[in-house]
């Protein structure tokens, strides 16, 4: 039997976010891991060790941009490809992400078969850089 993959959702909507572990689970590859806020978030990822983070941008206190740049700073942040499924769809906020490193932005609502297809390419980048 493989291993699951583990991916994190960062999000402050817990409904959003605990629909998008269920709709990810359903697949059967993957075990999802939900983080409301950036609280300890470096210590989770240390503990969980996740292949992809799904992160929103609009959190209160600590926000996405502000989360990829925590990551950018920590080893196994650094590693993590990270997919940020936002309601902002403005071209500057997409910028802005994408200077920071992340590998995808999706626009919610989410297309189940893009969040798939971003997730894989995502791991996919992953284990051909490592």
């Amino acid at each position: 039997m493989l291993l699951k993959k583990k991916i994190m959702v960062i999000d402050d909507e817990e409904s959003f976010a605990l629909m998008l572990k269920m709709r990810i689970e359903a697949s059967g590859d993957y075990e999802v891991t939900v983080s409301l806020d950036a609280k300890d978030l470096i210590k989770h990822i240390h503990d969980i060790r996740p292949d992809v983070i799904l992160l929103d941008l609009l959190m209160p206190g600590t926000g996405g941009l502000d989360i990829c740049d925590m990551l950018n700073h920590d080893p196994i942040g650094r590693i993590t490809p990270v997919i940020v499924v936002s309601g902002l769809d403005k071209p500057m906020d997409k910028l802005k992400a994408f200077k920071l490193g992340i590998s995808d932005y999706l626009v919610k609502p989410v297309d189940d078969l893009k969040l798939m297809k971003a997730i894989e390419k995502a791991i996919q980048l992953k284990s051909d850089k490592f």
